[in-house]
């Protein structure tokens, strides 16, 4: 389960980077689409002043037949508007405010004043205070021509509610923050709390950024704090600056929400498959520790048929010679073996090497590089490891009394080997003799011979052949594997 649960978080994830990746690309697009907005607008009211602009009151100086005009003008976007006419020294000629003209205040935005003189075409304001009402105003300024040449600048501040209708229609929900900045960086429309953030800077990051370039996607925080996925565009026309952001943890609500349900319900499951695999390795060990409980009483008996068969062995051959006696009790010891190996291997089957190695034991005493070993790992089952320890046992036994480890200096060299290319896998054993006294080849063969012959024919289901060479004697035994179990 726990892969399982990580990899829904990871699939959580990724869907959460894609909606992170989709919703900047939204905010991106949102923001052009209000820049387009914004230009429209302001080329509306470009274009009415530029209407004005060529009106035969303006361009003869006829001020009081220009009111009429203006009222109109100005009726189109409240009583909070204002529509002036200033020369080229910002001194006010006209004001839709009064009717009184010899009196008007110079304009205060004397710089504007200037770029419309010296471009000969429409200008846009940063915010700044108006001298007709002493309150924050951004202007729409066009020139007034007559033969080519400025004559006039016609201003016209809109409502500052004009902006921020225009921000509140095109914020998307409450999980957005949508401001409109001057080219400066300070906020005149903003959704939401536009009079605690009306005329304060835009934050550092987004300060730095809009310096850099016109447009980009960042992570910014918002004047509320807040932490924003932010985009911003600049207009060409204006020079004002479209922001708009969403709400980080609008982005990661639904990360939580599918880790949280993806955790409980994995955690569920988890705490499910626990219990189970609790009370399944309950009644592992539980069977386990029958089968330990099984087979310690296995090898208790067998110790015990041992040690009655050895008891009924020395009653049996109180009357026969040494000899015969520790033919039998050698073989019997060999027997042993093979079940204390088996016993310490919980009867699942042994190595071959470590049978053989059990077996020669005792002939390794006096001399324990003697007998060399090679062959592959090959696992036994308890039946093979039994029977093959008997058929090794007689064939050291044989070697110790008349062959290669009946003196000093002979050699014995066991190799093994496994037959892949049968429908069963067979074992390949070969004993070769070396340095031992001159051999002969027996007239009658023997019980150990007839042992090895008869246990690997009928215990093994394969052959055993023994060959009397001049150097020594060449034992080979052929079984098939059974599985280990």
């Amino acid at each position: 389960m726990l892969p399982l649960i990580v990899f829904a978080v990871g699939i959580a994830y990724s869907n959460y980077r894609q909606d992170r990746s989709d919703a900047t690309r939204r905010v991106l697009e949102t923001v052009r689409s209000m820049r387009l907005v914004l230009d429209s607008e302001v080329q509306r009211m470009t274009g009415g002043l530029q209407v004005l602009a060529l009106s035969n009151a303006l361009q003869s100086g006829d001020f009081d037949d220009f009111r009429r005009l203006a009222t109109g003008f100005i009726s189109q976007y409240g009583e909070d508007s204002v529509l002036l006419v200033a020369d080229g020294s910002g001194h006010q000629l006209f004001s839709t405010v009064t009717s009184e003209t010899t009196n008007l205040p110079p304009r205060n935005n004397r710089e504007i004043v200037e770029r419309v003189f010296a471009s000969k075409s429409p200008q846009y304001s940063d915010l700044f205070t108006g001298s007709t009402k002493n309150r924050p105003i951004v202007t729409v300024e066009v020139p007034v021509l007559r033969n080519d040449e400025v004559v006039y600048a016609l201003s016209f501040s809109p409502p500052i509610a004009t902006f921020q209708k225009l921000v509140e229609q095109q914020r998307p929900n409450d999980q957005w923050t949508v401001s409109l900045l001057d080219t400066k960086g300070r906020v005149f429309a903003r959704a939401p709390n536009p009079a605690e953030t009306f005329g304060k800077q835009a934050s550092g990051a987004l300060n730095d950024a809009m310096a850099r370039t016109p447009e980009a996607t960042l992570s910014t925080v918002s004047l509320d704090g807040v932490a924003l996925s932010s985009a911003y565009t600049r207009s060409r026309l204006t020079g004002w600056t479209v922001v708009a952001g969403v709400a980080e943890r609008s982005l990661i609500a639904p990360l939580w929400r599918d880790i949280a349900i993806t955790s409980l319900i994995g955690g569920i499951l988890l705490l499910t498959g626990l219990t189970f695999a609790v009370r399944m390795a309950t009644t592992i060990a539980r069977g386990e520790m029958l089968h330990n409980l099984l087979i310690e009483e296995l090898n208790h008996r067998v110790k015990n048929t041992l040690a009655l068969m050895q008891a009924i062995a020395v009653q049996t051959f109180r009357s026969s010679s040494r000899d015969e006696r520790t033919k039998f009790e050698g073989r019997l010891g060999a027997l042993a073996e093979a079940h204390n190996l088996l016993s310490q291997e919980k009867w699942a089957g042994s190595e071959l090497r470590d049978v053989i190695a059990r077996v020669l034991q005792p002939f390794l005493l006096s001399n324990p590089g003697r007998i060399r070993m090679a062959g592959p790992a090959v696992p036994l089952s308890p039946r093979l490891a039994v029977v093959l320890s008997m058929i090794v046992h007689e064939i050291a036994t044989n070697a110790a009394k008349y062959g290669a480890l009946s003196n000093e200096t002979g050699r014995v060299t066991l190799d093994w080997e496994v037959i892949a290319d049968t429908p069963k896998p067979r074992l390949r054993l070969i004993w070769s003799e070396i340095g031992g006294p001159p051999v002969t080849e027996p007239v009658q063969r023997g019980f150990g011979s007839r042992l090895i012959e008869r246990s690997a024919r009928d215990q093994l289901g394969g052959e055993a052949t023994v060959d009397f060479l001049p150097r020594g004697v060449v034992c080979t035994v052929t079984c098939v594997l059974d599985e280990a179990r």
